[in-house]
C-alpha cells in the first residue's frame, strides 16, 4: 500500500499558516506582543491573551526561508564567538543585522517584552542584547539546578513533582512567575484569573494525555504508521497552541487517524526492515532528509523527541496549585532533552518502546547547552544495543551540513544491521 501523508497534517499546516498571517498582522499593527524561548512558561501569556514569537520557532522560520548561511557568515564576520549556540541566536543576529527586508515578514516589529530562562549560558547574554537593541522589557527567568536528578523522572514527575523538582526551587520559579504575571498585567492592562488558568492547565493535561495514546499507536504498530516529517508539524502545530480548543480537537484528529492507519495496515515502508530514531530538534531546512533509506534499506525513522515527550514533559497534575504544576512543566524541561542524567534513561526507554534499531543522534558542536551531553546519552543506548551515529550539525546552520557525506557514513551501518537481521 502506498504511503499517502495524513489529512491531519493538511489540516495543522492550514491553520498555523492562518494564524501566522494573524499574528503578523497583530504585531505589525501595534499590538504588544512578547518575544521569548522556547522553555518559559507560554501558559502565562496564552493565559492573558498576549502573543508570544517564539525565538527557536523563529529561528527555525529563518532557516527554512534558507537565510541562516547569510546570517551566521555575518555573524563571524563581526566577530562573534563561534561556540554560540546558532539555534538561540540566529534571531538576534538577523536582528543586529538590521536589513529588516531580507528577513521573513520584513522584519519583527520591537517587541514589548523579551523572556528567556536560564538554561544555557548564553541565553542571558543573547535577550541582554535584544533588549539593549529594541528597549523591550527584559524578564530572565532562573534555572536552579535539581542536586539529585531522578534518572526516571517522567514516571513521577506528573504527579509527584514537589519532590522530585524540590520545593525550594518550586517556590524561587512560582515567585518568579509571579512577577511575570505582574510584569503582563502592567504591560496589556489584563488581569490575571485565577481559576481561568486552572481551566487552562486542566484542558493542556487533556490534550497531552492524547498525544500519548497517539504515541502509543506508532509505538506499538506492527510497522511505522507515520512519516516523522508528519508527525512534527501533527505534534509542535498545536502545542504551540496548547490547551485551544483546536488544539485539543486537532489532537484527536491526529490520533484517531493514525488508529485508522494502524487498523488498515498503512505504513511508511511497505516492508519495514529498520526502525529509527532522530535524536535532536528537527532539521529544519531539510525535512526531506527524513526518508532518504526507505527506499534503499527499508529503514522508517520511527521516533523523535516531539511525540512522546508531549505526554512525558507536559503532564503534570494540578494538585491543587495550577500555578505551581506550572512551575513543575518548565523547572526542568530543557535539560530533561538534552542533559544527563535526565536524557540518559529516557533515550533507551523510548528505544525500547518503540522497538529501535538505529539512532542518529543530532549534535550541534556549537551549542553547549544541546550538545556537551549527548555523548552519554549515546552510550546508555549503545549500552542498551541500539546502534548510534553522531550528527555533528546543527538544526538551522546548514553550511555544517553535508548531505551526502551523512549518507556514506549511515548506508554502512544501515547494510550491517540488514545483514545481522538475515542471519538470525
Amino acid at each position: 500500500m502506498t504511503y499517502q501523508p495524513l489529512a491531519a497534517t493538511a489540516a495543522a499546516t492550514d491553520y498555523q499558516r492562518n494564524w501566522v498571517k494573524q499574528l503578523r498582522t497583530q504585531i505589525t499593527s501595534g499590538t504588544q506582543y512578547a518575544f521569548v524561548n522556547a522553555d518559559t512558561p507560554h501558559e502565562l501569556f496564552h493565559a492573558m491573551d498576549m502573543p508570544i514569537v517564539t525565538n527557536q520557532w523563529w529561528s527555525a522560520v529563518i532557516a527554512a526561508k534558507q537565510l541562516s548561511q547569510y546570517y551566521f557568515d555575518y555573524m563571524q564576520a563581526e566577530g562573534f564567538h563561534e561556540r554560540l549556540a546558532r539555534y538561540s541566536s540566529l534571531p538576534l543576529i538577523a536582528e543586529l543585522e538590521g536589513d529588516a527586508e531580507r528577513q521573513p515578514w520584513g522584519g519583527l516589529p520591537k517587541p514589548a517584552m523579551l523572556c528567556a530562562r536560564l538554561s544555557a549560558d548564553d541565553h542571558g547574554k543573547i535577550f541582554s542584547l535584544w533588549a539593549e537593541q529594541t528597549g523591550a522589557h527584559l524578564t530572565l527567568l532562573s534555572a536552579p539546578a535539581v542536586p539529585d536528578p531522578d534518572p526516571e523522572w517522567w514516571s513521577r514527575a506528573r504527579v509527584d513533582w514537589e519532590e522530585l523538582y524540590h520545593t525550594d526551587r518550586l517556590d524561587l520559579m512560582v515567585g518568579e512567575f509571579e512577577t511575570l504575571i505582574a510584569d503582563i498585567e502592567a504591560l496589556t492592562g489584563r488581569r490575571f484569573d485565577p481559576e481561568a488558568f486552572a481551566r487552562y492547565m486542566d484542558a493542556i493535561d487533556r490534550q497531552e494525555a492524547i498525544f500519548e495514546e497517539a504515541s502509543d499507536l506508532v509505538a506499538t504498530a506492527p510497522q511505522c504508521p507515520i512519516r516523522i516529517a508528519e508527525q512534527i508539524p501533527n505534534v509542535m502545530i498545536p502545542q504551540w497552541h496548547r490547551g485551544s480548543d483546536w488544539a485539543i480537537d486537532h489532537a484527536q484528529r491526529f490520533r484517531d487517524e493514525l488508529a485508522e492507519r494502524v487498523e488498515a495496515g498503512v505504513s511508511v515502508v511497505e516492508d519495514e526492515k529498520i526502525r529509527m530514531m532522530w535524536i535532536g530538534a528537527g532539521l529544519w531546512f531539510d525535512t526531506s532528509f527524513y526518508a532518504a533509506f526507505e527506499e534503499s534499506h527499508g529503514a522508517a525513522f520511527v521516533w523523535s523527541m516531539y511525540l512522546p515527550f508531549a505526554a512525558d514533559g507536559y503532564r503534570r497534575a494540578s494538585n491543587g496549585d495550577p500555578l505551581r504544576a506550572l512551575a513543575a512543566r518548565v523547572s526542568a524541561m530543557n535539560e530533561q532533552l538534552h542533559q544527563p542524567p535526565w536524557i540518559n534513561a529516557w533515550m533507551v526507554e523510548q528505544a525500547r518502546k518503540y522497538r529501535i534499531d538505529v539512532a542518529l543522534m543530532l549534535i550541534p558542536q556549537h551549542d553547549r547547552f544541546s550538545g556537551h551531553g549527548s555523548l552519554y546519552a549515546k552510550a546508555a543506548l549503545e549500552a542498551a544495543g541500539v546502534k548510534v551515529i553522531e550528527v555533528w550539525s546543527d538544526m538551522v546552520d546548514q553550511r555544517d551540513w553535508d548531505r551526502d557525506a551523512v549518507v556514506r557514513r549511515i548506508t554502512p551501518v544501515l547494510d550491517a544491521v540488514l545483514e545481522e537481521k538475515h542471519l538470525t
